[in-house]
């Protein structure tokens, strides 16, 4: 089957823009009678064949997939920022469509609906996904933007917070108040910004000369949801852990008070996103802010620039996270580094 003439077909040819052909097409102002000839002209020369009303709508849709195991109930970060990006498309004139990605469906390379159906235009991808999904996705949508993460070699664009950076803050705060025995709460291998704020806690740790042992790193997932942590001895048992996030934190400290300990009295703990559950916990956790407004103008700024020039280079965004000091850490003071 031959394969439909698109606006990114005839841009290519005349050297312009897809938002221009769009414009000279539709017969509206910005475009000059000279190059809205043209472009007319390279449309009907290709066979370009114009979109029935229902057809033109779909092309303002675009699609947020979100994995199904990040969604929680009471919320979440990514709900946040979901939401956000709903906001800064509508100012857009773009329709957002959500879709939650089943484990099932990712394990099996299963395209989401809306892909299939071809009611979108774009695709926003918030969450990790593996490598071989996200791969499948950039070869079934014209625009795809990772958010939240990154997939190596992959040539597309992709929003992520600075989490080498973040991670690092976060243990040198803990060491700044007397903490040497410090954990990672994280499986390190689960998502690209789990690993980058592990590799910053290490630089940390290797920076002071500290000891790391390998049962204080922590498993605190799978791939399907949150798992019980398997933490040390009590003889083994480090001062402080950085978590990966702040729904880490929440949890470590609820199963560390089961087993008879107190936080931050006997443990420090803190977190990374800064959102709801970070206020609600009690005590309230030391954290990392990202900022999920910011993040989702960036989203959509990048997307927009990718439409407008397809051929543009594929660029990876770091967003930078401040710290936030609230209640989940306590000083050492027989370990103090002055």
């Amino acid at each position: 089957m031959k394969k439909s003439v698109t606006l990114i077909d005839i841009a290519k040819a005349c050297n312009t823009s897809n938002v221009t052909v769009s414009k000279a097409l539709a017969d509206k102002s910005g475009v000059s009678d000279e190059l809205r000839e043209k472009i007319k002209r390279v449309a009907e020369e290709l066979g370009y064949v114009t979109p029935k009303a229902g057809a033109a709508k779909k092309k303002s849709n675009i699609g947020v997939l979100i994995p199904a195991k990040f969604i929680n109930p009471n919320g979440s970060f990514y709900w946040a920022l979901y939401n956000y990006l709903v906001q800064r498309l509508k100012r857009e004139n773009l329709y957002c469509i959500i879709e939650n990605l089943e484990q099932e469906d990712e394990d099996n390379l299963i395209p989401p609906h809306f892909v299939t159906d071809k009611k979108i235009s774009a695709l926003i991808s918030l969450g990790q996904l593996s490598d071989s999904y996200a791969q499948m996705l950039a070869e079934h949508v014209e625009h795809l933007i990772l958010l939240d993460y990154y997939v190596p070699g992959l040539k597309v664009d992709s929003i992520v917070t600075n989490g080498y950076n973040g991670g690092y803050k976060l243990a040198s705060y803990l060491i700044s108040m007397g903490h040497k025995k410090i954990g990672y709460i994280g499986s390190r291998f689960a998502t690209s910004s789990i690993f980058d704020r592990y590799m910053g806690y290490l630089k940390a740790m290797i920076e002071h000369d500290f000891e790391i042992k390998d049962e204080w790193i922590i498993e605190d997932r799978d791939k399907r949801d949150f798992i019980t942590m398997k933490f040390p001895d009590k003889e083994n048992m480090p001062t402080a852990f950085v978590c990966n996030c702040d729904e880490a934190a929440y949890n470590a400290i609820r199963q560390l008070r089961s087993m008879g300990y107190s936080v931050p009295e006997d443990i420090s703990i803190v977190g990374y996103d800064n959102y709801l559950i970070s206020e609600i916990s009690n005590p309230t956790i030391t954290t990392i802010n990202v900022d999920a407004e910011y993040m989702a103008d960036l989203t959509v700024q990048t997307l927009l620039s990718r439409i407008n020039n397809p051929n543009g280079v594929y660029r990876m965004r770091t967003i930078e996270g401040d710290l936030v000091i609230k209640n989940s850490v306590l000083p050492r003071p027989e370990n103090r580094i002055d």
